[in-house]
């Protein structure tokens, strides 16, 4: 009896003190729809489903609430229920229910929904958000590691951030614009004061926070932080984009100490307590950039630590990016603490002077080598080992085979450096159009996993008297060859900053993936184009422009749209005729473009090239059996950019299947073929192209082939994508007395050729 009377009082204490328990605090349903409908779409998605219905289940005075892009969603997509949760303002900013919590954690997935523990007693009580946000975490995880419910989720992040500010506390920012160690996101309808300068777990997508998850501490450490300057007891640091301000310790550091040097900020509660200084610094030519590691010359591969850092601090201070870290240059110096580099300080601008090749195996099938063979044309040196401290000394005339595992390779890399003179290294191994290439510049051979990778470094305009010749016939007018050398050089400006093979070591590799370099011999007159235009580039505004261009126009260039998007970002591309009224014709309805693209008489500054008009005829076997259809019924343009360039086609085939082609590459690509024979405007053919010439085609049933299948004639005009300069228009010019200014301004409306920028 006595035990009895012990547990009959310990179930009365339970249950006064689950009577007496306040409730934990609830999530509004706008912010619980808001994490929902991010889970698998984007804010721009939910936006754009918004347009394309038209309507909404919210009055008409409600719907510019930020809420209601994503509750509309979730009510015509099963997250939402309008008999639990009407569709109003007022219920909006109620908090969700356990019945609703159920629905809603089923968008997420069935087996979230089970958690829920939803019943007749509790289910319109306010559903606790620290149970709803458990639940979204693991829904967010499973989805991260690929054991979710909706492949289309995989582009929610979790991250755990320090806050560094929001509108409420930095000056001139944008609105609903959080400032976190992770990045800068948007934050709308969403509370995030009570956060500041604590760690946090947030789930963004596509730079907008769905919600925070948990606090993870209130004690936080800015890690590599810059300073920039002192007021009395105030300490100003960049963190992030943003500049925050702190009152120094009583007993902290002296400003010559701390003023332009990298520091960690040790915050308890939002106070700063202690400054740890970091002062140690080196200096070197960036030899690669990994993501966990850089190569400094002098100091080999040092790791990078987790917090690491790319400021500009020269000039406006700015914080970069660690693709920003060009390999080839000494413009940082590195900021090192235990062994690892916390931060980079770049302390001068970029001037493009040399650029790094990787020089590719035959074929350009593959940047690996099983090995190297290469003679000095003039005497020189292979340096190796430890920060290449042994030297080697090689004779003219004297060849050397170097494969993966040599001694030269143990560090990982060797130097293969001429002492004087230019076409000082013959690498036997390779083979290119002009037979057995030489290359100026020093050959840096690194040992990877798969292979060998060559890198040729050499100064840029070295570099470009082997790519000019490459890229347009030395034969042609100096005018156009000089438009070809500005628009190479300023391509190649672009590709420096763009650092694509940093891992490497390189900038750029000698294919048509960039420009093709030292595939045909050097000329005198493709070198003086060069030398006349020596450190010219096409700008746009205080940025050098795409600077792309192609073989051959069909009488219209297009934009900047060619390559999908908006085309904002290259304003300077026009789609206009390649004559001198330079007009922008409307052709991009089918029966425009037709009767355009079969007029062989329309004048252009390239019309008299072959490839300036092609046709070429298919039958319905041969194009179903290439794009994996059966015998094809119907080819149909379904969009047009401008300038008339196909972006959508769709082909069917007479069983009804389909194939949609949704770019002008995807086009030219499906509509290649080995076996297809092209008829040029001169009555030539050519056949064995695996990629179309161009989009610029108008396709039409015409017959019936022998073994019964439909015929299609396909007409086209040109060779290449049609944006930027038309290399035989440039020449067409030229013959016509152009100068290369006039080249230039034609096809990159409103740039400026500008002589050593610097950047």
């Amino acid at each position: 009896m006595r035990i009895m009377g012990i547990l009959a009082l310990i179930l009365i204490l339970i249950g006064v003190i689950v009577y007496l328990e306040p409730d934990k605090p609830g999530i509004t349903r706008a912010q619980a729809a808001k994490a929902a409908a991010l889970f698998v779409v984007s804010r721009e998605e939910c936006i754009q489903y918004k347009e394309e219905r038209g309507v909404s289940h919210f009055p008409e005075k409600e719907q510019n609430n930020w809420y209601v892009i994503y509750m509309d969603y979730l009510y015509d997509h099963g997250g939402l229920r309008e008999e639990d949760t009407p569709a109003s303002a007022k219920e909006a900013q109620q908090e969700l229910t356990y019945r609703e919590a159920y629905v809603l954690t089923s968008f997420l997935g069935k087996r979230y929904a089970d958690q829920v523990n939803a019943n007749k007693s509790n289910q319109d009580k306010p559903y606790p958000a620290e149970m709803w946000w458990r639940i979204y975490e693991e829904a967010a995880a499973d989805q991260k590691n690929g054991t979710g419910e909706s492949a289309e989720t995989s582009k929610l992040q979790m991250l755990d951030v320090i806050l560094y500010g929001t509108p409420a506390n930095v000056e001139n920012s944008s609105s609903w614009t959080c400032y976190t160690s992770g990045g800068d996101f948007r934050f709308e309808g969403l509370a995030l004061d009570t956060y500041m300068d604590k760690k946090i777990r947030i789930f963004v997508r596509d730079g907008e926070v769905a919600g925070v998850g948990r606090l993870m501490s209130e004690d936080v450490v800015y890690e590599n932080v810059w300073v920039d300057s002192m007021e009395e007891d105030q300490l100003f640091i960049h963190a992030g984009t943003i500049t925050r301000q702190f009152e120094i310790p009583k007993k902290g550091p002296e400003a010559e100490e701390l003023v332009h040097n990298i520091v960690d900020l040790h915050l308890e509660r939002g106070k700063l307590k202690k400054i740890t200084i970091k002062k140690e610094r080196i200096r070197g030519t960036v030899l690669a950039v990994g993501e966990d590691f850089i190569e400094i010359e002098g100091y080999g591969k040092v790791a990078t630590a987790p917090g690491f850092r790319v400021y500009k601090v020269y000039g406006d201070y700015q914080e970069q990016k660690r693709t920003d870290i060009l390999v080839g240059y000494d413009l940082q110096e590195f900021v090192a603490a235990d062994g690892k580099l916390c931060a980079a300080l770049t302390v001068r601008p970029f001037s493009a002077e040399r650029i790094r090749v990787l020089l590719m195996n035959d074929g350009f099938q593959s940047v690996f080598h099983s090995q190297v063979t290469v003679t000095l044309l003039c005497d020189g040196v292979l340096s190796y080992g430890e920060e290449t401290e042994k030297q080697v000394k090689v004779k003219a005339g004297e060849s050397l085979t170097i494969a993966p595992g040599d001694e030269c390779l143990q560090e990982g890399r060797a130097v293969l450096n001429p002492s004087a003179g230019n076409e000082g290294i013959r690498i036997d191994s390779l083979t290119r159009s002009q037979g057995v290439p030489v290359y100026d510049g020093i050959l840096e051979i690194r040992q990877e996993e798969d292979g060998l990778v060559l890198v040729n470094d050499l100064l840029l305009e070295d570099y470009l008297k082997k790519v000019v010749p490459s890229e347009m016939p030395a034969s042609y007018e100096m005018e156009a060859l000089k438009a070809q050398a500005v628009c190479a050089r300023t391509y190649a400006y672009r590709q420096i900053m763009g650092n694509s093979y940093s891992q490497y070591g390189a900038h750029v590799d000698d294919s048509t993936n960039y420009q093709v370099y030292n595939n045909v011999a050097v000329s005198s007159s493709t070198s003086q184009a060069v030398d006349e235009t020596c450190g010219k580039l096409l700008f746009y505004g205080e940025a050098p422009v795409d600077a792309y261009y192609y073989s051959t126009s069909c009488g219209h260039g297009t934009d900047g749209n060619v390559w999908g998007g908006t085309g904002e970002t290259t304003p300077y591309l026009k789609a206009v005729e390649l004559r001198d009224r330079r007009q922008c014709l409307d052709l991009t309805s089918n029966s425009a473009f037709a009767e355009f693209i079969k007029n062989y008489d329309i004048p252009a500054y390239d019309a008299s090239y072959p490839m300036y008009r092609w046709k070429a005829l298919y039958k319905g076997t041969t194009l179903g059996n290439q794009l994996g259809l059966g015998q094809v019924d119907s080819v149909t343009i379904t969009e047009r950019g401008a300038g008339g360039v196909a972006k959508k086609m769709v082909v069917t085939d007479v069983n009804g299947n389909t194939k949609t082609c949704s770019s002008q590459m995807e086009i030219r690509r499906a509509l290649g073929s080995a076996d297809l024979e092209i008829e040029r405007k001169d009555g030539k053919t050519i056949s064995g192209m695996s990629l179309l010439p161009s989009a610029f085609i108008a396709i039409q049933e015409v017959g019936t082939a022998r073994d019964g299948s439909k015929l299609f004639q396909i007409w086209g005009g040109g060779f290449g994508h049609g944006a930027g300069m038309s290399q035989n228009g440039a020449q067409g010019m030229a013959k016509e007395g152009k100068s290369y200014q006039d080249i230039l301004n034609f096809f990159y409306e409103g740039a400026e050729i500008r002589d050593g920028a610097v950047m």
